[in-house]
């Protein structure tokens, strides 16, 4: 288990001083706990206490992730998980948890143990179980998987590659903003676990999605994402409402994956808070 960063503990005891209920923000591939930050503040102004867990050796920010993205490689969804359960273990309340891409499948992981009070997983990962592989996907993917050694690497996209994957429906001037804002290298064995999934029955990328205890789970994806398209949205939702809890989808339209921190985040994340509000 990785030591909790300084960050995550004054977060964890001021969430738990507040007397408010906290809300997890996971983050994905590519991206920092600092993507959140909006997200944050707007949750904040409603009244909850945001939590932003790294992943383990997360820099502190962009520009010491890209002075050393070697730190960022060999992360795997199982260390993810049990650091951010961990983080969720310490909490004085049980939080409402949301993700983004990777982070939606962590998001449904931790839910999957029972762990939290209402999820959102937005354009979220693929677990086990979910078969639907869009060529927009595998293309998305491709910076990644089309060179095994990258399993073992952080790997950084271009910015063509980040176009392509995330900002297909934004402008050239805002996508090579976010680019320059947002983007770090990323762990490859994470998304070698994810595209894998279902040929490996020991996988960590797998969900318990049939806990009574999952609780109240919302689905978010955007119309035109080609990293996470509808189709794997729609199949993620598919396996989760047989659960006994609340289940739902939503498509945003005409939003790419990079609807968390693009222009237009507040509709997405206001979409998020609306859902956590009814349960949490």
């Amino acid at each position: 288990m990785a030591t909790l960063a300084e960050r995550e503990t004054q977060q964890i005891e001021a969430a738990n001083a507040s007397g408010r209920t906290p809300v997890v923000f996971i983050h994905g591939l590519w991206l920092l706990p600092s993507s959140w930050d909006n997200w944050v503040g707007l949750f904040e102004e409603n009244g909850y206490a945001g939590v932003t867990p790294s992943w383990p050796d997360d820099p502190l920010t962009v520009v010491e992730a890209r002075a050393e993205p070697e730190v960022l490689a060999n992360k795997n969804l199982a260390q993810i998980a049990d650091h951010t359960a961990d983080v969720i273990g310490k909490l004085s309340k049980k939080p409402a948890v949301m993700g983004h891409s990777t982070g939606g499948l962590l998001a449904q992981i931790i839910a999957g143990r029972g762990l939290s009070a209402a999820t959102v997983a937005i354009d979220p990962g693929p677990f086990r179980g979910v078969l639907p592989l869009p060529l927009s996907a595998l293309k998305s993917a491709s910076p990644v998987l089309k060179n095994p050694a990258n399993r073992g690497k952080a790997v950084t996209l271009t910015l063509d590659q980040f176009k392509y994957g995330w900002a297909n429906a934004l402008s050239d001037e805002e996508a090579e903003q976010l680019y320059e804002t947002y983007h770090v290298a990323a762990p490859g064995i994470a998304l070698n676990q994810m595209a894998n999934a279902n040929l490996n029955p020991f996988t960590e990328a797998k969900a318990d999605t049939k806990n009574p205890d999952r609780g109240p789970l919302l689905i978010i994806d955007g119309e035109k994402d080609h990293t996470v398209p509808w189709a794997i949205a729609n199949a993620s939702y598919k396996k989760q409402k047989r659960n006994p809890g609340v289940t739902e989808i939503v498509k945003i339209p005409d939003r790419g994956h990079s609807l968390t921190i693009d222009s237009g985040w507040r509709e997405v994340a206001q979409t998020a808070l609306d859902f956590v509000k009814r349960f949490a």
